[in-house]
């Protein structure tokens, strides 16, 4: 681990931890996005000759989309011909100044190449090294499949919950397996510095993003195993546990109510209903679901009778009934809390200008600020990595470059 700069007071939070980047498309460069942020020196090695596919999704220019640049900022890039024996050898010698490697390949590309745990190890026993794949590396009968985000979502279960109860299941519009896998390895490679700096051990950290997905069932699992006569499934929008559960038809959108037992009389009040109380077909969350075909219809109405949507939030929020509009991905730029929150951002590009991303999710009181951070050419920073991490010399890394061995891509 490299110290932090000198005379700086206040350190970012993973300033001098040096991470070697093994990583595409969203999973693994969730993890290394977040930990640049927060100051880490993130090398992103990218396979010959065209890097990380997520460079040329849709609207690219040059070589590069607004993905990559939402996922890769502030990496440097070294671009390595991987069908080379010889590359191992120069990616060796990375890992032994690397503090983590973070990689989510295909099962067995690491291996082949001599580059996986068990190997690396013993380059470095310090190092911390975490794997992000579909189906999990250890004690996994199903290490040997590849998979992508919904993938996961379909063998967690989480797909089968999601949709209309007489309709095909559905997947979520985000990636939210590969996301969902990028946090959960960030935290276990924050817990594995945390350990290391204790102990001075690495050690390998094993994330699956169905595992990950599975972890959120909130009651389906519980509720399948203790009656094994009924599986769990989707309900649609509206929940199947109790009443009001789900999206409703505002006057001019949706907007979802999530009101359970403690917020059910301040819901009745709310919509001027104290009577539901009294009402003995409605006295229990069961009873409230059973009969919720009619109260979806009773809530509709009183909300067409205040004229917007923002009269019936106002209502519900001073009944301290909670709610919310379900919002598109364009309502949010400008909205309000997104705004103040800092979670509607714009970061520039030399090359597509100012690109709007979505915005750092972590606080922290002790440093707010976020750094200045730019997306890498492919291979742009082959010389300055193998130079400073490595210890190549000049005629070494042009050796390397002549032969073939590194490639890049400059910038106009």
């Amino acid at each position: 681990m490299v110290a932090a700069s000198e005379g700086d007071a206040e350190p970012r939070i993973l300033e001098g931890v040096r991470v070697l980047d093994f990583t595409q498309y969203l999973a693994g460069p969730t993890v290394t996005r977040l930990m640049a942020e927060l100051g880490a020196d993130i090398v992103k090695v990218e396979q010959a000759p065209g890097g990380d596919p997520t460079r040329y999704l849709p609207f690219s220019a040059d070589g590069r989309s607004a993905y990559f640049v939402q996922q890769n900022r502030g990496k440097r890039s070294v671009c390595v011909d991987f069908s080379r024996p010889e590359s191992s050898d120069v990616i060796r010698d990375l890992v032994a100044a690397a503090d983590v490697v973070v990689e989510n390949y295909g099962p067995g590309v690491l291996e082949k190449r001599g580059l996986d745990w068990d190997s690396l190890r013993q380059i470095n026993p310090r190092l911390i090294m975490a794997s992000i794949s579909a189906f999990g590396r250890r004690n996994s009968p199903l290490s040997h499949k590849v998979g992508f985000d919904t993938i996961a979502q379909a063998f967690s279960g989480f797909m089968h919950m999601t949709g209309e109860r007489d309709r095909p299941p559905q997947f979520v519009g985000v990636g939210f397996a590969d996301v969902s896998a990028g946090v959960h390895a960030l935290t276990g490679l924050s817990l594995a510095l945390y350990h290391r700096e204790r102990t001075g051990k690495g050690q390998w950290v094993d994330i699956s993003m169905i595992d990950c997905l599975y972890h959120a069932h909130e009651i389906n699992v519980q509720f399948a195993a203790k009656n094994p006569r009924v599986d769990p499934k989707r309900s649609g929008s509206h929940g199947g546990i109790g009443f009001p559960a789900g999206c409703f038809k505002g006057p001019e959108g949706y907007i979802v109510i999530l009101a359970l037992d403690r917020q059910w009389p301040n819901f009745c009040q709310a919509i001027g209903r104290p009577d539901l109380l009294d009402d003995p077909r409605y006295a229990t969350a069961r009873d409230r679901a059973k009969a919720k075909d009619e109260l979806i219809e009773l809530t509709e109405a009183w909300m067409a009778s205040l004229g917007t949507d923002q009269a019936v939030l106002d209502a519900l929020d001073a009944g301290r009934v909670p709610c919310a509009p379900v919002l598109s991905p364009r309502q949010t730029l400008e909205h309000p809390y997104y705004l103040e929150r800092e979670m509607v951002r714009v970061v520039p590009d030399p090359i597509l200008g100012d690109v709007t991303i979505p915005g750092f999710p972590l606080k922290f009181s002790g440093r707010p600020d976020l750094p200045d951070l730019t997306t890498a050419a492919l291979g742009q920073h082959n010389a300055d990595v193998l130079g400073s991490w490595a210890g190549y010399d000049q005629a070494r890394i042009d050796e390397l470059a002549g032969a073939g061995l590194l490639h890049s891509r400059d910038r106009d």
